[in-house]
């Protein structure tokens, strides 16, 4: 299963028709459209688009909008805490689109450097990719893709405020749940799977 979040909504790519969501049979690039016109009017909050070639369904989605690649990390210290940044009244991990030429590994680095202001960062490993959908004169899909990083220094972390970020902060594992209430649907899916919350 895929899922891409708008909003607060979610629509899901599966092979099969899922009891609690709006179900799409997909025949036609153009119920993409449909499904979002349907999340966007609130008309429901899960559409299910299913097929039983999902993954062939899914590789013309992203084909069918604007794609663009993004690169972050769940970035942890030697005290166990975790870094989060405060943007747009919300609660976030630090990620940006990639450059041209710029690896995903390379990508998530400098982004955690810049918006954070900390270096001597070590990826361990790829985590997962999430998927959510914006409308900016048309509707673009982000791909970001999040790695598990350490941090060894002792740097005090400061927020790149003309990205908009007005705090960057480490947070214990004990404080995520309630932080997480005031975040994204994707950093929830991520920190959840992370932690196992």
């Amino acid at each position: 299963m895929y899922k891409v979040f708008f909003n607060e909504s979610l629509l899901t790519f599966s092979n099969q028709s899922n009891p609690e969501a709006k179900n799409i049979l997909f025949h036609h690039e153009t119920q993409f459209d449909e499904a979002f016109h349907l999340l966007s009017s609130k008309s429901a909050d899960l559409v299910n688009i299913f097929n039983e070639n999902i993954d062939e369904v899914w590789t013309n989605f992203l084909k069918y909008y604007k794609h663009i690649q993004a690169a972050g990390g769940i970035v942890r210290n030697s005290q166990d805490d975790f870094l989060f940044i405060f943007r747009l009244g919300k609660w976030d991990l630090p990620k940006g689109k990639m450059e041209k030429g710029e690896s995903r590994e390379e990508s998530a680095i400098r982004e955690i450097e810049e918006e954070c202001s900390i270096t001597n960062l070590e990826l361990k490993r790829f985590l997962m990719p999430t998927f959510h959908i914006y409308y900016l004169r048309e509707y673009i899909v982000k791909e970001t893709f999040w790695f598990d990083v350490y941090y060894d220094g002792a740097e005090l972390p400061l927020p790149q405020t003309e990205e908009g970020i007005e705090a960057v902060v480490w947070k214990n594992k004990s404080e995520i749940p309630q932080l997480l209430e005031n975040s994204y649907p994707n950093i929830q899916l991520l920190m959840n799977n992370y932690l196992d919350l």
